[in-house]
């Protein structure tokens, strides 16, 4: 089939369909459908083909939009999904849970001039779905077995885009993880209405079948499990891809009472019981919502998928308390949008001062906020408008203030292993090399809390470097034989 391209003047900006907030907001299953095939290729048919996309620009991974949105458009969606999975892992995830509003649709020329962007992260799921479906997505099979091999730290984005690249270069790799399934945040920290489970877990099934090979329920440290300095020895390189998971504590009085809880926890416990598991804590009400007035201070996307599961799990009320303006907040519009129609109510540049009650939380006494001069990092300073404040009734409160690293140089016992000042790993990006021979970092552990996306773009390098390094190993080892015969 042949489309013409460049039809966003005739054809209107369409996204799949919604299911109804009251539906939707009574389980955790994805909101949108899938496209049906003629409608995904109308609007990949929206395209411009711009002589300088954007859309690509802006992607961390800087795929190939234009082309296989042009592919999609024209019905050759296999070749679609094998140009769309040359430069990213796992398109499906980033089709369902990329930030497009703020990365490449946000920057799409014709939403630029006002005529809707090209529905891109939609196409992009749609396309590897029908990949899936038909049986074009197949496990790796390496043209060569290497004698190295390479271990992972961490089963999240960035470590598993790293093994799926060492792999399909035909390393042994192992990844190792703290964790009872692989996916990391994937699948404990991002509810199931936005991202099914048995999505990562098909993926994860594709990557053993690949030869990656998982060990699960296996901290690395000094806390049990397995020592760095063991890993360092049974392997010929190693990734660190731990994550960022210490919760950044609100300090206010209060801060102590039950009920006032972190932002993983909740969600990590919604999570498990979405996957069948038990969790006393939430069997005790501690990190369940149900029935409760719930306030979650925060304004980035966990903070959105905490007010979101709590509407899921039948809150009385939830309403965010973010201390800037919608336009200034970090999370997602599309998701604040979502948030609206489901129930959420925002009370924008308004910051907590206590937390109140006997024990347990009873309400929060916040103040109302003003931009100020900006920071250092360009934003608008928020700052307390005197005799302003105000309470809240609140029985739980959840923390979504971002998260902050752990102390890996002492956690893996190197204290050779460079830091920053903000305690993420100190690497070299053109090598993506710690300060540690043969160790290589990347994904949140190096850049801070960040998307899901900059992980993937993470794993890859990092793939490419260890390769680098492997490669030019082997070929010194050899010259070294070579002289000494």
């Amino acid at each position: 089939m042949t489309r013409r391209m460049m039809q966003f003047v005739t054809v209107p900006q369409r996204m799949p369909d919604k299911r109804p907030a009251e539906r939707r907001r009574r389980d955790f299953a994805e909101i949108y459908a899938e496209f049906a095939d003629e409608r995904a290729a109308e609007q990949a048919a929206r395209c411009e083909q711009c002589g300088i996309p954007f859309c690509q620009i802006h992607c961390p991974l800087h795929n190939n939009i234009p082309d296989w949105l042009k592919l999609a458009a024209e019905g050759r969606l296999e070749e679609a999904y094998a140009l769309a999975a040359m430069t990213n892992s796992f398109p499906e995830i980033c089709g369902r849970i990329c930030p497009q509003d703020r990365l490449c649709e946000g920057n799409c020329v014709i939403e630029q001039a006002g005529h809707g962007a090209v529905t891109i992260g939609a196409v992009e799921r749609y396309i590897t779905e029908t990949a899936f479906a038909r049986g074009w997505v197949r496990p790796l099979r390496p043209l060569r077995q290497l004698p190295q091999s390479v271990g992972i730290i961490g089963a999240g984005p960035a470590g598993l885009a790293c093994a799926e690249a060492l792999r399909r270069r035909g390393y042994e790799v192992h990844v190792y993880d703290r964790y009872d399934r692989v996916g990391g945040l994937l699948v404990y920290g991002i509810p199931g209405f936005k991202l099914d489970k048995r999505v990562v877990e098909r993926r994860a099934r594709l990557l053993r079948e690949s030869g990656v090979r998982f060990h699960l329920e296996t901290p690395v440290g000094t806390g049990g499990g397995v020592s760095f300095a063991e890993l360092r020895a049974r392997h010929d390189a190693l990734f660190i891809a731990t994550g960022v998971y210490r919760a950044r504590e609100l300090k206010v009085p209060g801060a102590g009472l039950a009920g006032v809880v972190k932002a993983l926890d909740y969600l990590i416990a919604s999570n498990r019981i979405g996957l069948g598991d038990r969790v006393p804590e939430f069997e005790s009400g501690l990190l369940n919502a149900h029935g409760r007035r719930v306030v979650v201070v925060g304004g980035g996307d966990t903070a959105m998928d905490c007010v979101r599961t709590a509407i899921r799990q039948g809150a009385h009320s939830v309403t965010c308390l973010y201390r800037r303006d919608r336009a200034n907040m970090p999370g997602s519009q599309r998701e604040v949008q979502h948030a609206e129609e489901e129930g959420v109510e925002f009370l924008w540049q308004a910051a907590p001062e206590a937390f109140l009650g006997d024990g347990r939380v009873r309400a929060v006494r916040a103040v109302r906020m003003r931009l100020g001069p900006p920071d250092a990092t360009g934003r608008r300073r928020p700052e307390p408008i005197p005799g302003s404040s105000f309470t809240l009734e609140a029985d739980l409160v959840v923390e979504a203030l971002g998260f902050e690293p752990e102390d890996l140089a002492s956690l893996f016992d190197e204290p050779g292993l460079s830091l920053t000042r903000w305690g993420t790993i100190r690497i070299d990006w053109d090598s993506m090399m710690t300060s540690l021979p043969g160790v290589f970092a990347g994904g949140d552990i190096v850049r801070g809390a960040s998307l899901v996306v900059w992980g993937i773009r993470d794993g890859r390098d990092a793939a490419a470097g260890i390769h680098d390094y492997l490669r030019t190993g082997a070929a010194a080892r050899d010259a070294a034989l070579a002289l000494a015969s």
